[in-house]
């Protein structure tokens, strides 16, 4: 936390001359991208893996009926088949891990009150939504802040939902319905779609550091899925649920 803290800190060092009372929330989006840069090559062997599975997904299935009343050797064959096909089920999950470290640090320095004073314009990185609504309400000076922050916020989900309804439209009926998980699966398809407006509320609740941490990530997240996932309409919107 304490070597990651100083970073952000000289990142907003650096940035105090282009950007002078914002230099420390202009450090924090920086910071963000470069977090998502360090872990894209990550990203993109998920969306290769991601591929792989659902090039996998006939013989998976033809596994199931084959191994439907021996769960121990189906569990051995679908590890088999994806060891031999050079594929990780695990893959697409470091990406959204990796990045937890960063969010608890935003989290951290601006709910502990170490870096107290940096504002975004007229809001303070380690105040919430309600605090600006107590100080001038929703278009005060500090409201307006998370006014564009929710705007962004509702655009990218917008955008996200939109794609994840296409793909599920696009998306070709399961190899095998009766297989295990796959009515859990077709209920949550419904819903997945709304999961990309969940960061609403993430930004009203969290302090305005780490907010900004999830916008600049939120957005971060929609271009790349759009662009590594542009070729496969069903992956991609699985992925897009992960």
């Amino acid at each position: 936390m304490s070597v990651f803290a100083t970073l952000v800190e000289q990142l907003a060092d650096l940035l105090q001359p282009l950007f002078a009372t914002t230099a420390t929330a202009a450090a924090i989006v920086l910071f963000t991208a470069l977090v998502r840069l360090a872990i894209h090559p990550l990203s993109r062997a998920a969306a290769r893996g991601q591929k792989a599975r659902t090039r996998l997904a006939p013989q998976l299935a033809e596994l199931r009926k084959k191994h439907a009343k021996n769960p121990e050797r189906l569990q051995k064959a679908m590890m088999e088949l994806h060891a031999e096909e050079k594929v990780s089920p695990l893959a697409g999950c470091l990406p959204s891990l990796l990045q937890m470290p960063a969010f608890f640090l935003m989290y951290h320095l601006f709910s502990s009150g170490r870096m107290t004073g940096h504002t975004l314009f007229a809001a303070p990185l380690g105040d919430h939504w309600a605090d600006a609504l107590s100080h001038g309400g929703a278009l005060g000076p500090a409201g307006r802040v998370y006014l564009v922050l929710f705007a962004i916020v509702a655009a990218v989900a917008t955008f996200t939902f939109r794609r994840t309804k296409r793909q599920l439209a696009a998306a070709p009926p399961a190899a095998d319905a009766q297989a295990p998980g796959a009515g859990a699966m077709a209920a949550m398809s419904k819903v997945m779609p709304l999961f990309s407006f969940f960061t609403l509320i993430s930004v009203a609740v969290m302090p305005l550091a780490a907010a900004l941490y999830i916008v600049t990530s939120t957005t971060w997240t929609a271009v790349e899925r759009a662009f590594l996932y542009r070729d496969m309409p069903a992956a991609g919107a699985l992925a897009t649920a992960a």
